[in-house]
């Protein structure tokens, strides 16, 4: 009774962590939309700075917001009943609205700078920014390579989790990074009368929202390393999963299709080895991405 009282209490905590979560970046949306509509130009796609304006919208909404949604998304408890593949496609497709919204928002900024001759790529937010779009878009290539399509081997899957976990949280960090560097050099180049030194409004607004990117950073990242809330192994089905990716009819295999005239205690043995053997696999494929 005890230890089901202590997980309702954890599962209400996640919860908490949960909606504050998505309301730190519904906010941080709202905040961009209100800074480009009510103390820039709106949005446009002619060349003004109506155009630049996407940039910092998208970002905010694809490359931050939905990318934290994907990577927490095996977190979610209620998706611990649906299967494992449903659950890589769901990851994988939001991710990939997440770049096609950056590669939108860069193509803007290209856009912009050309038609007012402004040059290009000469800051430390655009080199490190794209670095990160590169590196993303590599990312989600070997995540559908090896994760989402079954040809990758079990063991190659197993040494790649850690790295792709890795890849996917730090890429995350330095995209809110990127986007602290980005609403800065924009404070620091428009507000010229009152400078961004007096604080006038739009400048209160948009610090708010990068302490807001910093919060839905920090949150999603916490709720991605807690071990806690990885979601549990399903036992059997990765048994199976084992049988089915072991190429040479091994014991294992003929054990269980043969269980009619198997001995029981054999099987178990053998059920044993493989649920041994697959918890490497287990550990690495039950970690916060896919």
């Amino acid at each position: 009774a005890a230890h089901g009282a202590r997980k309702m209490e954890d599962y209400g905590r996640f919860l908490a962590l949960l909606a504050s979560t998505l309301l730190v970046g519904f906010v941080s949306v709202i905040l961009s939309l209100v800074w480009v509509f009510h103390y820039r130009e709106g949005l446009s796609w002619d060349g003004s700075p109506g155009e630049f304006n996407w940039h910092p919208v998208l970002i905010i909404t694809g490359f931050v917001f939905i990318q934290g949604i994907a990577i927490i998304v095996y977190r979610l408890p209620w998706t611990w009943k649906c299967s494992k593949l449903l659950m890589k496609f769901i990851h994988a497709g939001l991710n990939t609205i997440a770049l096609i919204l950056a590669i939108v928002s860069m193509v803007a900024v290209f856009e912009f700078h050309n038609a007012k001759n402004i040059p290009n790529m000469y800051s430390l937010h655009s080199w490190i920014g794209l670095t990160a779009v590169i590196f993303y878009s590599l990312q989600l290539l070997l995540g559908f390579a090896v994760f989402l399509l079954p040809f990758a081997p079990v063991h190659l899957r197993v040494v790649l989790m850690p790295i792709h976990v890795y890849s996917g949280l730090t890429i995350f960090a330095t995209v809110i990074a990127t986007s602290l560097m980005g609403i800065t050099e924009k404070l620091i180049f428009s507000l010229k009368n009152p400078a961004y030194s007096a604080s006038p409004p739009e400048a209160t607004l948009v610090n708010c929202l990068g302490l807001l990117l910093v919060i839905f950073g920090s949150l999603i990242l916490w709720m991605a390393s807690r071990p806690h809330w990885k979601r549990p192994p399903a036992e059997n089905a990765k048994i199976l999963r084992l049988i089915a990716a072991t190429p040479e009819g091994t014991q294992v295999e003929s054990t269980i299709t043969n269980s009619g005239n198997a001995d029981k205690s054999d099987l178990r043995i053998n059920t044993e080895a493989a649920r041994k053997q697959n918890i490497n696999f287990d550990e690495a494929g039950q970690r916060s991405t896919m």
